[in-house]
């Protein structure tokens, strides 16, 4: 259990470029959009950085978004996927001036992802040429919070785009009868994370078996002395937790039959949607934790044969 992560790398690397205003179509929004291609193209696996750039209509009227989507191995049969939002909610100029710096929503899960592959570059580079079956993939979704009240128009907007997107193309390439939502082994969404004990819930029965992992990998790192700030009391992961569904991006493809694995806190943070959402609310060692399990969890996932992870629903 060799620990990968960074913090220190991944504060002024990745993450503080990212805590700028960056609602869609904002300054803000295209520095965010620029930093995470120019950090993936810097990487010597050599991932594959597609945009997904549409137009929809909002309360104010049409706006273009943008979804990032890079892949490992195109080519690949399945994919566990990592997503998040990069975009931050919208507060109209009357708040008299202050900005909304959406530090756990989603920052630090983009930062995450981020610093996760940059961790993993020599581990994932040597995947992809010797696993044709199993690869990663990491979504990074505009438009994920409503811009004036959640609706089911007014959210969501780069998810809902990208799974219709993905629904109407083949995978492999050519294929008559299955697209590239059948080539998702599992979707690990990422969200509001970044607060101090986080508790994270089991909402499908489906994928428990995921957060169980996630669980003792937890446990694991804790017993070995990997885990910074993490007393016996202290548990991030709770399978046996059941919890409510939350309207997060996984729901375009929860919907279409896609297996999801929702790293969402509950209860959320105590900062969720106010101004105080920002850097020096963020809690280091918690987020450091979080690094190490998920890089463990995501290197021992693709080190699997996705036959066996998914009999049910392979091609």
């Amino acid at each position: 259990l060799k620990p990968y992560s960074n913090l220190n790398q991944m504060w002024q690397r990745d993450l503080r470029p990212l805590l700028v205003t960056r609602y869609p179509n904002s300054a803000g929004s295209l520095a965010a959009q620029q930093h995470i291609k120019s950090t993936l193209g810097s990487l010597r696996a050599g991932w594959d950085v597609k945009e997904d750039k549409f137009e929809s209509h909002t309360p104010y009227g049409p706006m273009t978004f943008n979804n990032i989507i890079a892949t490992l191995n195109p080519s690949a049969k399945r994919h566990l996927v990592l997503a998040c939002h990069y975009d931050s909610k919208y507060y109209p100029p009357q708040w008299h001036g202050r900005e909304f710096l959406g530090a756990t929503d989603s920052a630090v899960p983009c930062a995450m992802m981020l610093e996760l592959v940059r961790a993993l570059d020599q581990e994932l580079k040597t995947l992809k040429g010797s696993n044709p079956n199993l690869s990663l993939q990491l979504l990074f979704f505009d438009g994920e919070e409503a811009l004036f009240q959640w609706t089911s128009t007014d959210s969501l907007y780069g998810s809902r785009h990208l799974a219709q997107t993905m629904e109407n193309t083949a995978h492999p390439p050519g294929a008559t009868d299955t697209n590239q939502l059948h080539g998702i082994d599992l979707f690990l969404l990422l969200d509001l994370i970044g607060g101090p004990s986080p508790r994270f819930g089991n909402q499908f029965p489906n994928t428990a078996r995921w957060l169980t992992r996630m669980q003792n990998i937890e446990r694991r790192l804790h017993n070995t002395g990997h885990l910074k700030d993490h007393p016996n009391d202290v548990q991030y992961f709770w399978p046996g937790m059941p919890v409510g569904p939350v309207q997060d991006d996984h729901m375009p493809f929860l919907n279409r039959g896609v297996r999801v694995l929702h790293l969402i806190p509950t209860p959320f943070p105590s900062v969720w949607h106010t101004f105080d959402d920002n850097e020096q609310n963020l809690d280091r060692s918690t987020i450091e934790n979080l690094n190490k399990i998920l890089q463990v969890f995501v290197l021992e996932y693709l080190n699997m044969t996705p036959q066996a992870l998914n009999p049910q629903n392979a091609p």
